[in-house]
């Protein structure tokens, strides 16, 4: 299928490994002037270097921390016309209540609430006068199936949620979209970080850890990143129009909700 995305202008924040760098990946196979975004210069390199590789387009780099705001600024400079934005960035850690401070509830609201906003906040009304725009969160299944050693994060992402909820509903009639994309045990970075906790708390090691979170998961596997990069890639397409404001479940049917 056509995604009729060919030409637009994608940001793709945290983009330098990861969902994120799979995601930027897709969007230049379908023909998007893509910009990615890393705090590492070589990791960003070497992901601008696999895209070429694999894709055989060339992407910007832009080396920015968007949990500030001089680095926000820099990739709205860097992109000012998106027509497309993909919100990523890294969560904190697992922990319990007693390890969360006031120091590490407004880094988390930073990273994964106050980030993907300002964002939002600087490109949407361009995207509105245009009348094409195309916006993705990438957030959490823990947001619909909360756990306690997650709270941290799936806190500082509802919010996110929320947020996009309201905005979508206002600018569905110039023709932007804002959805979210929910991951759950996409096999990625995140996931050997998981397992490796695993291993050190259960004394088990690598290929155990990863058996015992597979039966965890309905479809008896993890997810690929290029699986999860096409959704967010039809996401942004023509069209995908007439969906907004909705939280679309990647976790191999695990989510034993109905709504």
């Amino acid at each position: 299928m056509d995604l009729a995305i060919r030409g637009r202008k994608a940001l793709v924040a945290a983009s330098s490994s990861g969902l994120g760098l799979a995601c930027a990946s897709a969007l230049a196979r379908e023909g998007c002037e893509v910009v990615i975004n890393g705090r590492d210069p070589a990791r960003l390199e070497h992901a601008r270097q696999q895209i070429a590789d694999t894709v055989g387009v060339e992407v910007r780099t832009l080396c920015a921390d968007i949990n500030t705001e001089a680095g926000r600024q820099t990739l709205v400079q860097a992109c000012p016309q998106a027509d497309i934005l993909v919100n990523n960035n890294a969560g904190p850690p697992p922990g319990v209540l007693a390890d969360w401070d006031h120091a590490a509830w407004l880094a988390a609201l930073e990273a994964n609430f106050l980030a993907p906003v300002l964002l939002i906040r600087a490109l949407l009304p361009g995207m509105r006068v245009r009348r094409f725009g195309r916006i993705v969160n990438i957030t959490s299944a823990m947001v619909k199936s909360p756990r306690p050693h997650m709270a941290l994060s799936s806190s500082a992402r509802t919010g996110l949620t929320a947020f996009s909820k309201a905005m979508a509903l206002d600018a569905a009639a110039d023709n932007v979209t804002i959805n979210n994309l929910l991951p759950e045990r996409i096999d990625t970075p995140r996931q050997e970080f998981m397992a490796q906790r695993m291993m050190k708390a259960q004394g088990i090691d690598m290929a155990e850890a990863r058996r015992r979170i597979v039966q965890t998961i309905a479809a008896r596997r993890m997810g690929t990143p290029q699986e999860f990069a096409d959704a967010c890639a039809f996401l942004c397409s023509a069209q995908a129009g007439f969906i907004s404001g909705q939280n679309l479940q990647l976790d191999g049917g695990s989510y034993a909700g109905l709504l």
